[in-house]
């Protein structure tokens, strides 16, 4: 099956793995997905993910945070560019999540960075995805 949005697809199946209180979730793997899952271990959203390369694609497997009394620390995820519209920012205009408790997650000329990063290195890009 071909899916048209990897990215909005790995963000779907994180967003039901937390509606279900799973502990990890499996995805298939691509380069995307396994740099949006650094960010994520970056910004501490995720406890971590590692590649399983049984197979020809390969399996990103992500392990979930959860916070002592069983909330997922991960309260929202939202895909923002998109393959009909894509959504580029400049470095002035990149928005805050959340007033600074969430993440926009952007795809710059260095890779993927969060908001903060992207301001402190003065690059704008497109804005892939929001996480709080």
């Amino acid at each position: 099956m071909s899916v048209s949005d990897p990215v909005a697809d790995f963000l779907t199946c994180i967003r039901n793995a937390i509606g279900a209180k799973h502990r990890k979730v499996d995805v298939p793997s691509s380069r995307m997905k396994q740099e949006l899952a650094k960010v994520l271990l970056r910004e501490r959203f995720i406890n971590n993910f590692k590649v399983i390369e049984a197979t020809g694609q390969g399996t990103l497997r992500v392990y979930l945070k959860y916070t002592s009394d069983d909330q997922c620390v991960i309260t929202g995820l939202k895909r923002v560019s998109k393959p009909g519209r894509r959504v580029y920012v400049p470095k002035t205009r990149i928005p805050r999540v959340m007033g600074g408790l969430g993440c926009s997650v952007v795809s710059t000329s260095r890779g993927l960075l969060t908001d903060r990063e992207a301001r402190e290195s003065g690059l704008g890009g497109e804005l892939v995805c929001q996480v709080w």
